[in-house]
């Protein structure tokens, strides 16, 4: 395993993950319109029961593939992440919308490979990445080296690079920082873009950039579980997933869009 994994293996990893997206999905689907349990809440998040019960049935179902390999995960952590794999999950990508019964809420699962040549925060390198609307029914996959697909079907984004065109994502994080920080790239661009969207899920924005349904998503202090799966199907499809380590708590500042659109939407950005 330390010499990477090969085709075959990402394969059966990939396998391995879309039953454990579909079983949390399942989980998904059945309590969207339920009484739910709240564990923790603030201003601008909850986090649920079936967060954790999410993140349990998935580890069960990714230990089938290896269970040697820890789990990074929004809910807390399995074995040692300090192996030379992991997975990186998060189990409900738009807590707060499904905790209202909003159904645009997905399950995220990316696994990475310690890659030697890499230092610091980014040591890692994305060699499989898996998004899954459970109530759309839509799963977006990549593994490393093949294109990106959404329920079999390869993708591309839109390849146009007019602001004026742009259907962009903006994300405000959970906190106060951070809506002081993204509140003016809002106020600027929500003039010259075609469209604003703050959608409340990272994965499935960055899935819609990857199949065309949007061009753009900008966010500062998303965490490492929200993007890392979307943005490795996005560059697998052929589009940019421009991100930055800001701290060492795994958040990063992000300008994922469909290739054309950096350079005209970074300036927007607040500064690191």
């Amino acid at each position: 395993m330390n010499q990477g994994l090969n085709q075959k293996q990402l394969g059966q990893a990939l396998k391995m993950a879309e039953v454990a997206a579909s079983a949390a999905g399942d989980l998904m689907r059945h309590f969207l319109s339920k009484p739910k349990k709240r564990n923790e809440e603030s201003q601008h998040d909850i986090k649920l029961e079936l967060d954790v019960r999410c993140q349990k049935t998935i580890e069960l179902e990714l230990s089938r593939f290896n269970s040697s390999i820890p789990v990074l995960g929004e809910e807390g952590y399995s074995g040692d992440i300090s192996e030379s794999l992991r997975w990186i999950v998060d189990p409900i990508d738009g807590t707060v919308n499904f905790t209202y019964g909003l159904p645009h809420a997905c399950v995220s699962i990316a696994l990475q490979e310690h890659n030697p040549s890499k230092r610091g925060k980014d040591k890692y390198e994305t060699v499989l990445g898996l998004v899954y609307d459970p109530f759309l029914d839509e799963m977006w996959t990549a593994i490393k080296g093949k294109p990106a697909r959404m329920n079999g079907k390869v993708i591309r984004p839109n390849w146009h690079g007019k602001l004026e065109e742009t259907m962009l994502a903006i994300g405000f994080s959970k906190s106060k920082e951070a809506l002081d920080e993204m509140l003016p790239a809002f106020n600027h661009l929500v003039y010259k873009v075609r469209k604003v969207r703050i959608m409340g899920a990272a994965a499935l924005s960055l899935a819609w950039i990857a199949n065309g349904r949007l061009d753009a998503f900008m966010e500062k202090g998303v965490r490492i579980w929200d993007i890392v799966a979307g943005g490795f199907i996005l560059e697998q499809a052929g589009g940019d997933f421009y991100h930055k380590a800001i701290d060492d708590e795994y958040r990063y500042a992000m300008v994922a869009n469909n290739g054309r659109l950096r350079k005209k939407l970074l300036p927007y950005m607040p500064k690191s």
